[in-house]
């Protein structure tokens, strides 16, 4: 038996056919009727898009499976939430908002189909519902037909479509190249590094890209030269189905006509099925349309060519379509016209049956477990999106430097003090107090990095690019030594100028402290930046948190005087174990010795006042707990790091970007 998306015959005259039939926005009309459109005229067959420099490259000719799309009766509905605490029974329940009501069609092969119609009329929604962008408790399986067979869920309609959404998810500080690059390393596993570098080459020509291939994508190329960006990155894989979402919006009308240019000619060359939404097309954007569909309130009131549009408004409404105007401008100021008039209740009569068989499709995608791989990849990225971050680069390296002589030109009195005057105890304890605030609260800076980076996350890891896991990794493998190198910097500083203890061994501790508390501060942020909605509120909490933390240090108020409800903040807080490290670390090694001492001028006499075994008891440290300290610190990171990654995972399951 034949598998239900294996490629169909096609041939020229099956996809000049224009059979296409207007669909109703009702299902359940009694005076249900149907009728052909009159084939499209010449001007909108497609024309091949030239660039002022090149031509569309023609090498890149190996035609896609055609597919067929058809949607029966798609309908989508949301539930406005209410407040939870709101139970009256007296209270009216919330409304349900119809999104689209009983929507149908069909979009061929080697055509663009056009979803056209005012603001808020569900043309954004419909693209990402057939696109798989959708809940599966959301979607219908028997709303949507890929050549005849039901989809079976939105992962299968993700395999097979390609999705561009109207924002530009892209990292400014990769070159075109670069990004689309890095896209098909992610999508094309299969593919040795010689073939994906021949396709990237081959794309950004036929995209028009090649004279800005080492530009940045956040630098000096337009608006419309980035939109073909984004298009690349959704087409590396040669999906058959691609679908955009407002793609000339923002555009001059050059840029847009020569994005609808690009696609029609990939349209005809590749015998894809695109489909996209647009507000109010020009005359010359008209012509590469094959056919549009028009929504209303989430209902359709037009599906066919342009000259099948003029011939209901003319013939059938008896009204003049005005000389400036073409059919589908007017079409917009009569809108409730066209909804209200018998023309749009006239019954859907498909030309393709729809098959409800369940097959498994022959030609899904199977993603080989390669971690490694991945890994490296994004490593890659990483590492070039860190080194061309110059703020973050020189904001981090100046924090460091500036910070460490800071503190040790502040306390560097504390150095040759003998022990006579207070040990320098209490100018130690702040020095490690201040320099914990000053290292946990410099990481905020990489707040809007990650927010910038978790919308690139979503939109990858949902179309099955890269594992969240993978991203987490990389994530650690490339912060890791960056972040050590600002704890050198930091360290060498202000330790040996502020004079603490002159041990080799103990200096090392201290740099491997300083270490642990950005690694940790690093994965507070990253955990605190995946729940945070936007920059605002990320840095609002971090602040809340980070400060919540310091005050159960211990260093404001100690252990025995925390209330019984906060004890717990004294054995979360990010501030103590660390703290409690480096006051073992200094005194330590001088339990013994006297740090303050009284002396008796007529006998020549010393009192040892304070040791550092004080020191330590004072504070609860009757221990060497610093290795204990450090596994509680690499826990804290580990933890921050995991539960980010759930949290990620759990958003991209459900992101419909």
């Amino acid at each position: 038996m034949a598998s239900c998306f294996q490629q169909p015959d096609v041939n020229e005259d099956s996809v000049n056919d224009d059979t296409t039939v207007l669909f109703s926005t009702s299902s359940d009309s009694p005076e249900a009727e149907s009728f052909t459109l009159s084939p499209p005229s010449s001007s909108s067959t497609f024309q091949l898009y030239r660039f002022p420099s090149q031509t569309v490259a023609h090498q890149y000719s190996s035609k896609t499976a055609a597919y067929t799309v058809s949607v029966r009766n798609l309908s989508y509905t949301i539930h406005q939430s209410s407040w939870p605490w709101n139970k009256n029974p007296n209270e009216p329940k919330p409304p349900i908002i119809n999104i689209l009501k009983s929507v149908s069609f069909v979009a061929r092969s080697s055509e663009i189909l056009a979803v056209v119609g005012p603001s808020g009329t569900g043309k954004s929604t419909l693209l990402r519902i057939i696109s798989g962008r959708v809940r599966d408790q959301d979607f219908d399986p028997k709303s949507i037909s890929l050549n005849g067979c039901a989809a079976t869920s939105p992962t299968q309609l993700k395999k097979k479509c390609g999705f561009v959404a109207q924002e530009d998810d892209l990292l400014p500080l990769l070159t075109v190249k670069e990004t689309l690059m890095f896209s098909a390393k992610f999508r094309l596993k299969e593919m040795t590094s010689q073939e994906r570098e021949e396709r990237v080459e081959i794309l950004m020509q036929e995209l028009g890209l090649a004279h800005v291939a080492d530009s940045f994508v956040g630098g000096r190329i337009s608006g419309g030269e980035r939109k073909r960006v984004s298009i690349g990155v959704d087409m590396i894989h040669d999906p058959p189905i691609l679908l955009l979402d407002e793609p000339t919006s923002g555009l001059d009308s050059t840029s847009a006509l020569q994005v609808m240019e690009l696609l029609s000619s990939m349209a005809i060359l590749k015998q894809r099925t695109i489909l996209v939404s647009i507000h109010q097309p020009s005359y010359r954007i008209l012509q590469y349309i094959t056919n549009l569909l028009i929504l209303s309130r989430g209902s359709v009131v037009h599906n066919g060519s342009l000259e099948s549009l003029e011939d209901a408004i003319v013939n059938k409404l008896g009204l003049k379509i005005p000389v400036q105007l073409n059919a589908l401008e007017f079409s917009m100021e009569i809108i409730s016209t066209l909804e209200e008039d018998k023309y749009s209740s006239l019954k859907a009569r498909y030309v393709l049956s729809d098959n409800d068989r369940k097959k498994e499709d022959a030609e899904a995608e199977l993603m080989q477990s390669n971690y490694l791989f991945e890994i490296l990849v994004l490593c890659e990225r990483f590492w070039k999106v860190i080194y061309r971050t110059k703020q973050l680069l020189l904001a981090r390296t100046m924090q460091a430097l500036v910070g460490g002589f800071g503190l040790g030109s502040v306390y560097i009195k504390v150095r040759n003090n003998d022990g006579g005057g207070g040990g320098g105890v209490a100018e130690r304890l702040g020095l490690f107090a201040f320099s914990l605030s000053f290292l946990l609260s410099s990481t905020v800076e990489a707040l809007p990095i990650y927010l910038q980076e978790r919308r690139v996350l979503m939109k990858e890891a949902s179309r099955g690019a890269y594992r969240v896991s993978s991203y987490m990794i990389a994530n650690t493998i490339v912060f890791l030594p960056f972040l050590f190198s600002v704890a050198i910097l930091f360290s060498v500083p202000v330790y040996w100028l502020v004079g603490l203890n002159p041990s080799f061994l103990a200096f090392a501790f201290f740099t491997f402290v300083v270490w642990l508390i950005v690694l940790m501060a690093s994965s507070l942020v990253l955990f605190l930046s995946a729940v945070s909605p936007d920059f605002i509120s990320g840095n609002s909490l971090i602040c809340t948190v980070l400060g919540a933390f310091f005050l159960f240090s211990g260093y404001f108020i100690p252990k025995e005087c925390v209330p019984k409800y906060w004890i717990f903040m004294y054995y979360v807080s990010l501030y103590r174990y660390p703290l409690d490290s480096l006051l073992v670390n200094e005194y330590w090694s001088v339990r013994g010795d006297c740090l303050v001492y009284h002396q008796q001028q007529q006998q020549q006499q010393h009192y040892c006042l304070l040791t550092g075994n004080d020191v330590l008891k004072s504070r609860g440290l009757e221990r060497d707990t610093r290795w204990l300290n450090v596994g509680i610190m690499v826990g804290f990171f580990v933890f921050y790091r995991v539960l980010c990654w759930i949290i990620l995972v759990r958003r991209v399951s459900k992101t419909t970007i």
